[in-house]
């Protein structure tokens, strides 16, 4: 029998709210979807793009436990246990921030422009070797993500790694201070959001908003490689933070080494508190290999064993939509897919090129990028991407489709020979992909989620023989 998550008369007073009779089954966890919840759960109706409330009854014959609702919902036959408070999602905070007290886990929190999801997953694959650990599910690192992975961790983990995102000036802060973390990493700072904030140092002081949520003596973990390490490390020190950088600088505490790249990973030792650490790493990309370093640090900062953890790297592989790789078998040979779909800013792109360029050409001999807008960069965005022409080159890449208003700046901006086709939007390069794409070509396809790229990756999937996706 699946342990309980929080008893009834524990959560009531936690979401400082007023119970509207008993759930008949123990509570297993919290769902703001009736989509995907599961039986034991409680419903959180929060008020987003859709009510939750017009979704109560729904959650119940799927089997919640109880659902979070505010004192206008009126119950109707079928309801079951009903939890009120005067706004859901404060009443979700509220059992967040009582999960936070009840637990003597020690929690890492993670931000940055890029590379906050691979860090965390890192983390918590390398803390689970150590001890029972929770983390969040997928990116769920905003207003309402953060508090959901709080109020579902369980009392008695050891381990806590948690993802904080934002796009805008002070919304690290309330979150930060839900979690508590022991140690802070701010990956790294790159022009990302720059529609919201117009410089790179407005976006380096939104992240540094971590630190003002960590607990005393806690330790922030930074880049020494970028351009904010100083700014960064000044306002951790205003919050009495220990700070550990890492990094390819000479100064850096966390340092590589070796770090030597390939096609399937990377293979790297790290100095660290006076001794090396050597470790593989199951996932291609010098990006992830930097942020490694910074898993390392978060580690050794906690008094982990290291040497046991990091054997957890070994198995990383990228997610889906983050440089997930696959081979679609055509009739002329294998195409290599990477879905790099789901996000995309001027860093990522550039590491997602550079990762590219690792396969070797004896295995495929074509290079092949598909690009769609980045979105959210303001002013500079047309210059941002007409940029990547500089990545695109030392990439070798042989061809690039584009799409969107922005991507046609990179694409105008290519030699002829590299310029496959260029279209408003994802759909309307779509023919042109799948009639040029053939056997032997390694495929990127790369966007920020909303420019919808995520077809076009089912499309190549689909015209495969088979039609499904091949794990490499």
């Amino acid at each position: 029998m699946t342990k309980p998550l929080w008893t009834w008369d524990s959560l009531v007073p936690a979401a400082i709210g007023v119970a509207d009779g008993a759930p008949s089954q123990p509570i297993t966890g919290f769902s703001i979807d009736t989509r995907s919840l599961a039986p034991g759960e409680v419903f959180v109706a929060l008020r987003d793009v859709r009510d939750g409330h017009d979704f109560v009854l729904e959650a119940f014959r799927k089997g919640a436990a109880a659902a979070l609702v505010e004192p206008r919902y009126r119950r109707v036959e079928g309801d079951g246990a009903l939890l009120r408070v005067e706004d859901t999602l404060q009443g979700l905070r509220n059992i967040a921030a009582a999960a936070r007290r009840r637990t003597e886990a020690r929690i890492v929190a993670v931000t940055g422009s890029v590379g906050k999801t691979g860090t965390k997953e890192a983390l918590r694959a390398c803390f689970a070797r150590l001890g029972p650990t929770h983390a969040a599910e997928k990116s769920f690192n905003n207003h309402w993500g953060v508090p959901l992975t709080l109020a579902r961790m369980p009392a008695d983990v050891r381990y806590g790694v948690f993802e904080i995102g934002m796009n805008h000036a002070g919304e690290i802060t309330p979150l930060t201070a839900l979690v508590r973390p022991h140690v802070a990493i701010v990956t790294t700072v790159e022009p990302v959001h720059l529609e919201f904030f117009g410089t790179t140092e407005k976006i380096a002081e939104a992240k540094a908003e971590i630190f003002g949520g960590l607990e005393s003596g806690g330790t922030a973990i930074l880049n020494r490689d970028n351009a904010h390490f100083e700014l960064l490390a000044q306002r951790a020190r205003e919050h009495g933070a220990k700070i550990v950088s890492f990094g390819r600088h000479e100064n850096a505490d966390v340092y590589p080494e070796v770090f030597s790249l390939d096609a399937e990973g990377s293979d790297v030792t790290v100095r660290v508190s006076g001794r090396l650490v050597a470790y593989r790493l199951g996932a291609p990309g010098a990006h992830l290999a930097q942020n490694s370093l910074a898993v390392i640090a978060a580690l050794d900062a906690l008094g982990a064993d290291v040497e046991r953890a990091v054997g957890a790297l070994a198995s990383m592989r990228a997610a889906k939509g983050r440089g997930e790789r696959c081979q679609i078998a055509f009739p002329a040979g294998p195409v290599l897919l990477i879905d790099e779909s789901y996000n995309a800013n001027p860093a990522s792109m550039r590491s997602a090129l550079a990762a590219m360029a690792t396969v070797p050409r004896t295995k495929f001999g074509r290079r092949i990028a598909i690009l769609g807008d980045m979105l959210e960069l303001g002013e500079e965005s047309g210059n941002l991407h007409a940029a990547l022409n500089g990545p695109v080159d030392a990439a070798e890449v042989d061809l690039v489709f584009a799409c969107g208003p922005n991507m046609a700046r990179l694409f105008e901006a290519l030699p002829a020979r590299r310029r496959g086709a260029w279209a408003p939007t994802s759909e309307g390069i779509a023919e042109a992909v799948t009639r040029n794409v053939r056997g032997g070509d390694v495929v990127m396809v790369k966007g920020s989620l909303g420019s919808r790229m995520a077809p076009l990756v089912e499309a190549l999937i689909a015209k495969g023989e088979g039609g499904a996706r091949a794990d490499t």
